[in-house]
C-alpha cells in the first residue's frame, strides 16, 4: 500500500505545522505539502501527507477521513499518481 495521501477540504487558516500535528496523531510523518496558488499563496484547500508505512497511512484514513478540522471534513485517501500533461506555454 501506498503511504503517500491526498487530503482535501483543508480549512484556510491551517498551516503545514497544523496538518502535520493532526496526522502524527496516528502514525509517523514524513512530509507534508499544502498546495498553494502560486499568484496569491493562498491554499488551495488540499495537501498532500506522506506516512512512514503504509500501515501508518491506513490507520489515517480510517481515522481522519471525514473527520471535522476547523469546521470542514477532511477527505482523507490514498494519493494518485501525477499523470503527466502536456506544458501549456
Amino acid at each position: 500500500m501506498s503511504n503517500k495521501l491526498y487530503v482535501g477540504n483543508i480549512s484556510w487558516g491551517l498551516d503545514e505545522t497544523g496538518l502535520e500535528g493532526i496526522f502524527a496523531e496516528f502514525g509517523g510523518v514524513q512530509s507534508v505539502k499544502i498546495i498553494k496558488d502560486r499568484d496569491s499563496g493562498r491554499s488551495k484547500g488540499f495537501g498532500f501527507v506522506e506516512m512512514t508505512s503504509g500501515d501508518d497511512a491506513q490507520n489515517c484514513i480510517e481515522n481522519l477521513d471525514g473527520k471535522e478540522v476547523d469546521g470542514r471534513q477532511l477527505r482523507v485517501n490514498i494519493a494518485k499518481e501525477r499523470e503527466e500533461r502536456p506544458r501549456r506555454f
